[in-house]
């Protein structure tokens, strides 16, 4: 009996623990956008060479959303098929990782990317 207890404890805290970190409520304009402005706006917003390029641009949050001449950049609660998070993870292609020409983004704002699109890639 108080084995089933401590097993069963173990297993109600764990799922707790395991909810408490997965959810995270990243919000676009306190989380993503000073990523996006740090990493991406150099060359990611209209005039500049990324801009033409792709036709993306990530000076805000509609802009973004639109997505660019090859069409939606995210797909909001599908972090693994959106074209953002591959990007940045490096897993676009082989040879298409973002940003170009700079060290990659830090685990952590991929990490909030990630977490972002997957809730939904809201504009809050």
């Amino acid at each position: 009996m108080c084995k089933k207890l401590i097993l069963g404890t173990a297993a109600v805290i764990g799922a707790a623990l395991l909810t408490a970190c997965s959810v995270r409520n990243v919000s676009y304009s306190k989380d993503v956008q000073p990523i996006l402005s740090k990493n991406c706006s150099e060359c990611h917003v209209p005039g500049k060479p990324g801009q033409e390029a792709s036709g993306l641009d990530t000076s805000s949050y509609q802009s973004l959303m639109k997505g660019g001449k090859f069409g939606p950049l995210i797909k909001p609660g599908d972090a693994f098929t959106s074209t953002l998070n591959m990007l940045v993870e490096g897993r676009a292609h082989s040879a298409i990782r973002m940003p170009h020409g700079k060290e990659k983004l830090a685990d952590k704002d991929i990490e909030t990317l990630k977490v972002w699109v997957n809730e939904g890639a809201k504009n809050n």
